[in-house]
């Protein structure tokens, strides 16, 4: 299916160096904000506590947001869990303030609104939880970049896999950047969304580089830039078609889905845009740069060995 048809090849590899330039100034921006500023980490990795209440009837999440906030307190997290008279608070650490200080403090104000809700439980969770959350979502991190290095060089060759995961590993960067910058929270939820970002924006390169093949196999007298150009050229119909469906579901959660998804929408979102323009600018670009060839993809047919009883073998002309 192809709703935009372009007839003459796009010479995308004539700006790469300009883009590139871009992408590193960039890149090089969301590494300084991460290392100066940090991610502001939800409660998941810093610690603090968890409650659980119920109501009688459904419970108004957005006013019990509202009533927490007015206490002061910031980065809570409210949401449904189980049915919709159950409802999780977590609230982070304060300096001089007990668990059980804190959650009698959110209980009264919850019971000021509607005198029916009762506490079901509450417990504290300690920073060792955090940092063991922090340190298996850093190694799902690393079993993805191996995995799909390792998958590329299988399917490609390995200076695909190179350019791939470097433009992948920029999108994530990037991502993180942005939250380092504004400070926006970091939680689970959004270290998932870093990591479907990572298995959505290699795909793109995949189809770009598997156009790239073919296109080697098909045009023989021309050179590897034009047979780039052509390959994103063809594909960009699929591109727009595929990346603008996605688009749409992600700022429809973005938009409606509430504080609860907000920051998993956002990192999506981010992680799309920046993920088609890695896949041409960058992962196409380096692979171009690092010297891809045909023989690279397309190995030639090995020569007949030569009849010993043929008169005319070894003969030169």
């Amino acid at each position: 299916m192809e709703f935009f048809k372009i007839r003459r090849d796009i010479p995308f590899m004539r700006h790469a160096l300009i883009f590139n330039v871009v992408s590193f100034a960039t890149f090089a921006l969301a590494v300084f904000f991460l290392f100066s500023r940090g991610l502001h980490l939800s409660v998941e990795f810093t610690g603090g506590t968890l409650m659980e209440v119920n109501y009688t009837q459904a419970a108004d999440v957005e006013k019990i947001r509202t009533t927490v906030a007015g206490l002061g307190l910031t980065d809570v997290q409210v949401q449904n869990f189980g049915t919709s008279r159950d409802v999780m608070i977590r609230l982070p650490v304060q300096k001089g303030v007990t668990t059980a200080q804190q959650s009698d403090r959110v209980l009264a104000a919850l019971k000021a609104v509607d005198p029916a809700v009762t506490l079901r439980r509450t417990e504290f969770v300690g920073p060792q939880v955090g940092e063991e959350l922090a340190q298996d979502g850093l190694k799902a991190l690393a079993m993805v970049v191996v995995g799909i290095m390792v998958y590329l060089a299988f399917r490609f060759e390995w200076k695909y896999a190179v350019a791939a995961i470097i433009a992948n590993l920029h999108d994530v960067v990037i991502i993180l950047g942005f939250f380092a910058f504004f400070q926006w929270e970091f939680s689970l939820a959004v270290l998932a969304a870093v990591l479907a970002v990572l298995g959505y924006s290699v795909n793109e390169s995949v189809v770009i580089f598997d156009r790239i093949r073919e296109n080697f196999r098909r045009y023989r007298k021309m050179d590897t830039t034009e047979i780039i150009d052509n390959a994103i050229t063809s594909t960009i119909s699929r591109t727009i078609i595929t990346h603008g469906s996605t688009q749409i579901m992600v700022l429809s959660m973005l938009l409606f889905g509430g504080p609860t998804l907000f920051y998993f929408a956002l990192a999506l979102t981010i992680g799309i845009l920046f993920g088609i323009y890695s896949s041409v600018f960058v992962a196409a670009a380096i692979a171009m740069w690092l010297g891809i060839r045909r023989e690279d993809l397309i190995k030639s047919p090995a020569k007949k060995d030569e009849d010993p009883n043929d008169p005319n073998a070894g003969a030169t002309v």
